[in-house]
């Protein structure tokens, strides 16, 4: 057994090269970051927070891989947001993803939560949904 492969980065370029990628998306929202450079347009989706555990294999290691991807929204109610999270799992739930350095086993969708920011003017909507993404290190020659 080698050592563990790099996970987390290459999960997140692979979700980045899908997402920001799709055309129906793209005509859903005004971008995809993993970063939020100043005045961004509204609606956009977050590549956020990841969360990572072993699930090794006795000749391999193994990744399972919860992102979170954060949409955000000014329009009234949670229509278009759902709407946004609703393409995202489309493109994601037991599709196929190409990771660098990495074999993909299956993402799962695990979650969704609307969400209404407090901060006045209470007028930001944000949807929080959860991935599940597992990986193996490719087997060796």
């Amino acid at each position: 057994m080698t050592t563990a492969p790099e996970t987390t980065g290459p999960i997140q370029r692979a979700l980045h090269a899908v997402l920001s990628g799709d055309e129906p998306l793209a005509d859903l929202i005004a971008g995809v970051y993993d970063y939020l450079p100043e005045d961004v347009d509204y609606p956009f989706v977050v590549i956020g927070e990841a969360i990572e555990t072993p699930d090794n294999s006795h000749d391999r290691f193994g990744r399972q891989t919860v992102i979170t991807l954060h949409t955000w929204d000014q329009y009234r109610g949670y229509s278009r947001v759902q709407r946004i999270g609703a393409r995202l799992v489309a493109l994601l739930d037991h599709q196929p993803l190409t990771i660098d350095g990495l074999d993909h086993v299956v993402t799962r969708f695990e979650f969704g939560q609307t969400l209404t920011d407090p901060t006045p003017p209470g007028n930001i909507r944000h949807l929080v949904q959860r991935f599940r993404v597992v990986t193996e290190q490719p087997p060796t020659p």
